[in-house]
């Protein structure tokens, strides 16, 4: 819990709020004025501070203007008499995180030690996170140390040495590609070419040619010999060339020996696609022979603030902009917003923001509406109230649609939170639409 600095001249005010926080749970000190307190600050770490208005030798607004300058990121709290608004914000423009009115009210002070205790917090890690050596960001493929991403880590070092084929799984936008390249620099063909194919993204015979090459003329402007979701038609050649190591390029008769690895990416609930025939079952334990699934950004959440701040050094470097830091209020921002784009998203919220920032700190204005104005909406499936309780099924039903939300709709992953088979939850979902 957080330790609270109380300063004020009333000794028998400041006792009733030792007492008071105490038993709220908050470790609480005491000054009688605000030369005693600044020399408190000098020995010992508070959280925040609460200080009257008016104290003999010094107000606290003396006392913010000091501890503005001393220690920027602690929070004062002011206590003044009701309705004295003017003299409150002078406070607040000497430094002061907020203000009470008196007489004081124990469940709202304790509110307000919590918020700045929070913010300090927050301002706190931003400037670690700032002041940290950039060595490891550009030495890694990652940034960030949430132990699902040290788990990815781990597992790239393990697998990277052999040449068994990995299948990388993943929402859009979490960062698959990079997982891959990460892949092939630690790999003894760190130094060997890499080929990245968007099987989506390209006619069939043209993505035949980028896979397997082609020989000149072997359809219209093919004029030179080329090397380069995924067509049903195309996966039984795929599967061969998995399995022997050889390719016929598109228009000749000759194999060619190949020495490859195949590192293969979808953002699709693959096993769904198996059994329901939009993928061969085949291909699939070929290339799942390693599989590496990646954490969306929202279940990583001790990675938002490292990205973010990664990318605003980038950007910021590249407009030629000095910004060096991101303002509390944003960090809280960022942290509750959900991020259903992943990284790719959050990317380009930081990008929006360098862009538009005025000042040498990233603040609120400067984010996306949508991530400035997010309120979370998560599912309430009981209330307090008898008339509102629900049946189990029904809070059964709300949650399986909410878990499988939250994963984009992608059954394997929803079956593997729900802790069910993925036929316990297929034959679920069809009984909620035989109840509609």
């Amino acid at each position: 819990m957080s330790r609270v600095l109380l300063v004020d001249d009333d000794f028998s005010l400041t006792e009733t709020l030792r007492i008071g926080l105490g038993r709220r749970g908050f470790t609480v000190g005491a000054a009688g004025s605000a030369a005693e307190a600044l020399a408190a600050l000098e020995t010992d770490d508070f959280d925040v501070v609460v200080t009257d208005l008016n104290m003999k030798g010094g107000t606290g607004i003396d006392l913010c203007t000091s501890i503005a300058a001393r220690h920027r990121d602690l929070p004062t709290i002011v206590l003044t008499a009701f309705g004295n608004y003017e003299t409150a914000v002078a406070a607040i423009r000497a430094g002061a995180y907020d203000f009470i009115s008196k007489p004081v009210q124990l469940d709202v002070l304790g509110i307000a030690i919590e918020r700045a205790a929070q913010h300090r917090t927050l301002h706190q890690e931003v400037k670690r996170l700032r002041s940290a050596q950039s060595d490891r960001a550009a030495n890694s493929d990652f940034i960030g140390a949430s132990p699902a991403l040290e788990t990815v880590r781990d597992l790239i070092e393990r697998v990277a040495g052999s040449d068994a084929s990995v299948l990388i799984t993943g929402e859009s936008g979490s960062g698959k590609e990079v997982v891959a390249r990460s892949l092939h620099r630690q790999s003894r063909r760190g130094d060997k070419p890499f080929m990245a194919i968007n099987c989506a993204a390209m006619p069939e015979a043209l993505l035949e040619s980028e896979l397997f090459g082609h020989a000149r003329g072997a359809f219209t402007d093919a004029r030179q010999a080329h090397s380069g979701d995924m067509p049903l038609g195309l996966q039984p050649k795929l599967l061969r060339v998995v399995q022997e190591r050889t390719v016929r390029p598109l228009g000749s008769t000759t194999e060619v020996a190949i020495d490859v690895r195949f590192i293969a990416a979808t953002n699709l609930d693959i096993e769904s696609a198996v059994e329901e025939r939009r993928f061969r079952e085949d291909l699939f334990f070929r290339l799942n022979v390693i599989r590496l699934e990646l954490p969306p950004l929202r279940a990583r959440p001790a990675d938002i603030l490292p990205l973010a701040q990664h990318f605003m050094q980038r950007f910021a470097a590249t407009a030629g902009k000095q910004i060096d830091a991101i303002s509390p209020a944003v960090a809280e921002r960022l942290l509750t917003y959900p991020w259903p784009g992943n990284v790719r998203e959050l990317q380009n919220c930081i990008e929006r923001g360098v862009a538009l920032a005025r000042f040498t700190e990233l603040g609120i204005d400067d984010l996306p509406e949508r991530v400035r104005l997010h309120k979370n909406t998560d599912v309430v499936v009981a209330g307090s109230d008898p008339s509102e309780l629900l049946r189990m099924e029904e809070i059964e039903r709300r949650y399986i649609l909410h878990v499988l939300n939250a994963v984009q709709g992608n059954k394997t992953a929803a079956a593997r939170i729900l802790g069910i088979e993925r036929k316990t939850l297929y034959r679920k979902l069809e009984q909620f639409r035989a109840e509609r």
